[in-house]
C-alpha cells in the first residue's frame, strides 16, 4: 500500500496507457446534487466548511464507476491512484452511508469484495483462500492474482458495522457476513502460524516490503522483518511468505474486527457465528495481554513469532489495542500516562513514531508523521476508556491544523504542514472525529 513508492512506477505505467480526457473523466468522480448542509447541524462556520470539501473532495468524488476487474462502483483513495482498498474504503463508506441515496453504492462496494474472494479461491490452493488483499486494482487483467499477493489492515467488519449504524441496512449485513467471517479464518490461518492467537504479516511474493504494506507501510517494528516458509505446512510449492514478527497494529484490527462480527451476527440472529468469533476473540485478548503487554514501556509491543520475546521499538501500532477494547482499566491508565511523555508530545499528535526515536522525522513516512485515520482510532479508543478530555484535545489540534493547513494524507508533526495527497479519502475522518463528538472544539451533529 506504500503508495509513495511501490505504486509510483504502476500508475505511472497506467496513466501513459489512458488518454488525459479518459483519465480527468475517471478520477472526476460525480455530481451528487446532495448539499451536506442539509443533514447536519454545527456550531461555527470552520466546521461546516471544512466538512463540505471532505465529503466533496475525499468522499464524494472518489466513487468511480465500474472498470475492468471492478465490475460495480467502487472506491478510489485519491491521488491518482488506481484500485479499491480495504482500510481506506472503509472510512469513506462509514460517512458516504449517511446519504440515503448512496445506499446502493455500499452493496456494490462489498461485491467487489467477494468478487475478488470467488476469482482468488478459483486459482489459489485452499490454505490461501478467502483472502482480501490490500487493494483490487481494475486494469490489471493478467496479473491480477500476483499483484498484490498481500492482505491489508482487517477492518472491512468494522466498515460493515458502521455503514448499519448509519442507514440499518440489513441486507447489506445478510449478504456479506458470511465473506467476512471467511476472510477472518484466512487471517488466522495465514497470519497466525503458530497458532498462538496473534497475527504477523506476510505476502504470497515473497517479497518483505509487500508483508510491511500489511500495515503501516514502514512501521517501525518491522525494520527487522524476515520473511520464513510455513513452521509446519510443508508441500512441493511452499513459498517464504510469512513473517517473523508478530504486530500489535494488526492483531488489535482483527480482534476489533471480530466483535463487529459479533455484533453484525446477533442483528441477523445467526448465534452459531457470534459464538465462533467469541472464541477467537477471548483467545487473542489473553495473549496479546500476556505476550504484547509490557508494563515498562506502558504500550503492547510487537513480539518476535518464534520466541515471542518483545520489540523494544514503538510505533503507531501500539496504540490501537485501545480502540479494539483489549487493555483493562489498568493498562489504559498507564498508556494514557505514556502519551503525555515527551517522546510522544509532539505538536501535533500522535506521530507514528515517538520523537526520542533515533529513527524519528517529523516528516517521514511513517517515520514521525500524524496521519488522520491512526489518530481517529487512537482518540476514539482513549474516549473509549473514558479519557474524553485528552481525545478532545488531540483532536481539536487535529482539526484546527486541517483549518490552516488544508485536507492532506498526513501531516509533519512538528510543523503541522500538509504532506502527501490532497483530499486523500481516508482524511475523512477529519470528520468523523466531529461527528462523533470526540472533539469539543468542532462540533457537527446529523439533524
Amino acid at each position: 500500500m506504500n503508495r509513495n513508492s511501490f505504486l509510483k512506477t504502476a500508475s505511472l505505467s497506467l496513466a501513459a496507457l489512458i488518454s488525459p480526457l479518459m483519465w480527468e473523466k475517471l478520477l472526476a468522480g460525480r455530481d451528487t446534487g446532495i448539499n451536506i448542509r442539509d443533514y447536519f447541524i454545527w456550531d461555527n462556520e470552520e466546521v461546516i466548511v471544512l466538512a463540505e470539501k471532505v465529503f466533496d473532495k475525499c468522499i464524494f468524488h472518489k466513487v468511480m464507476q465500474p472498470r475492468g476487474t471492478l465490475e460495480h462502483q467502487w472506491i478510489a483513495p485519491g491521488g491518482g491512484y488506481m484500485g479499491q482498498w480495504i482500510w481506506d474504503t472503509m472510512f469513506v463508506t462509514d460517512l458516504l452511508s449517511i446519504f440515503p441515496e448512496q445506499k446502493g453504492v455500499m452493496h456494490e462496494v462489498f461485491q467487489n469484495y467477494r468478487d475478488f474472494q470467488v476469482r482468488w479461491n478459483n486459482v489459489m490452493p485452499e490454505y490461501a483462500h478467502d483472502m482480501i488483499p490490500c487493494m483490487i486494482e481494475p486494469n490489471n487483467k493478467d496479473n491480477w492474482a500476483a499483484y498484490p499477493a498481500y492482505s491489508q489492515i482487517p477492518i472491512l467488519a468494522w466498515g460493515l458495522e458502521q455503514i448499519y449504524k448509519r442507514n440499518h441496512d440489513i441486507e447489506l449485513i445478510r449478504e456479506n457476513i458470511k465473506s467476512l467471517e471467511a476472510f477472518h479464518e484466512w487471517y488466522w490461518r495465514e497470519r497466525d502460524v503458530t497458532n498462538v492467537g496473534m497475527v504477523g504479516v506476510g505476502s504470497y511474493s515473497g517479497i518483505v516490503q509487500h508483508a510491511r504494506f500489511e500495515t503501516y507501510d514502514f512501521d517501525g517494528t518491522l525494520d527487522h522483518l524476515k520473511l520464513t516458509t510455513h513452521p509446519t505446512r510443508k508441500t512441493d510449492k511452499e513459498g517464504a511468505w510469512y513473517g517473523d514478527v508478530l504486530v500489535t497494529g494488526n492483531t488489535a484490527y482483527l480482534v476489533m474486527a471480530e466483535k463487529c462480527l459479533v455484533r453484525l451476527a446477533r442483528i441477523i440472529g445467526d448465534e452459531k457465528l457470534a459464538k465462533r468469533r467469541e472464541i477467537r476473540i477471548k483467545s487473542s485478548v489473553e495473549a496479546m495481554r500476556r505476550y504484547m503487554w509490557d508494563d515498562e514501556s506502558g504500550l503492547f509491543l510487537a513480539v518476535h513469532r518464534d520466541s515471542l520475546e518483545k520489540i523494544k521499538e514503538t510505533s503507531v501500532g501500539c496504540w490501537m489495542p485501545l480502540y479494539a477494547g483489549i487493555p483493562t482499566n489498568a493498562m489504559a491508565k498507564r498508556m494514557v500516562s505514556v502519551i503525555s511523555l515527551k517522546g510522544w508530545q509532539t505538536p501535533l499528535t500522535v506521530p507514528t513514531i515517538p520523537q526520542d526515536d533515533p529513527r524519528y522525522q517529523s516528516g517521514g513516512f511513517w517515520r514521525g508523521d500524524v496521519w488522520p485515520a491512526s489518530t481517529y482510532q487512537i482518540v476514539r479508543g482513549l474516549k473509549d476508556y473514558g479519557y474524553d478530555e485528552l481525545a478532545a484535545t488531540i483532536a481539536d489540534t487535529l482539526i484546527s491544523n486541517a483549518i490552516k493547513n488544508g485536507v492532506n494524507e498526513r501531516y509533519d508533526s512538528q510543523t503541522g504542514k500538509g504532506l502527501g495527497v490532497d483530499y486523500l479519502g481516508m482524511s475523512c475522518t477529519l470528520v468523523t472525529l466531529m461527528l462523533e463528538g470526540i472533539s469539543k472544539k468542532y462540533r457537527l451533529r446529523l439533524k
